[in-house]
């Protein structure tokens, strides 16, 4: 129970990789405030799996592409729990379009939701951190495509690739209050956007090429959120942790 008696909030808890996250870290003992967008039919459900383990689950809606979304999640989520300990921000938007015919509105639209949302959540966390004076975790859940351009993905890739450099510069300037930033590179997880997209089948067989001869899966990726969060951690600042069981390796085993 690394996490007793802290507070942690996670952004896009309601399944995939947020909701990972969000019960892994209650695995490891902290409480919850749970966050998605409005709306969202999947709250609840990650809200009942963190009680089953005997934590504490507080739900809020809110929408945190945008700064008064973030704002108001951050006020109701003081309000419920006093203080933030731990910030997991996971929220993205990804459109898929050939970089010639890419809409400028909508890449517009990916840099909004994927890096200047996660700019308004962990700066808004970060002061509320320092005014407590009790240091802090922070966490961003990047991506492999920050460091390997994949076609048709322009905004994604320069999106996740601007996160990890925000990360290191956050990281730098907090290091007098204690307040560890870091970063999780996932590489193809199963979740159920991934399996919705490319259907069960590709997800099975494809994560059977990989060399750890499966995808990742949600809790792959929390339990490394709540080794992070962890006083295990408390040296490690900075950092980008790629979680990818190899998959950044693949064409390096194409003589096999």
């Amino acid at each position: 129970m690394r996490l007793s008696g802290k507070q942690a909030l996670v952004t896009g808890a309601g399944r995939g990789i947020g909701k990972g996250c969000a019960v892994e870290l209650a695995r490891d003992g902290a409480d919850v405030v749970l966050n998605d967008r409005p709306g969202s039919p999947d709250l609840q459900a990650t809200a009942e799996a963190i009680t089953r383990l005997g934590r504490r689950a507080t739900t809020i809606e809110a929408d945190v592409f945008s700064r008064g979304g973030c704002e108001s999640l951050l006020r109701a989520a003081i309000d419920a729990v006093d203080r933030i300990d731990i910030l997991v921000h996971n929220p993205a938007r990804s459109i898929r379009s050939p970089f010639l015919d890419y809409d400028p509105d909508r890449f517009g639209q990916v840099i909004e939701g994927t890096l200047i949302g996660a700019f308004h959540m962990s700066q808004l966390v970060a002061r509320a951190m320092v005014e407590a004076e009790q240091g802090g975790k922070i966490i961003f859940i990047s991506s492999v495509h920050a460091v390997r351009p994949y076609a048709e993905s322009a905004a994604y890739n320069a999106a996740k690739a601007g996160l990890n450099n925000l990360a290191g510069t956050a990281a730098a300037e907090l290091t007098p209050y204690r307040i560890n930033v870091n970063v999780i590179e996932p590489g193809w997880i199963d979740t159920p956007g991934e399996r919705a997209m490319y259907g069960d089948r590709m997800v099975e067989t494809e994560g059977a090429k990989l060399p750890w001869g499966r995808m990742g899966k949600p809790q792959d990726i929390g339990r490394t959120a709540a080794f992070l969060a962890s006083d295990d951690a408390s040296y490690i600042t900075g950092s980008v942790l790629r979680v990818d069981g190899g998959f950044v390796l693949k064409e390096c085993l194409s003589h096999r």
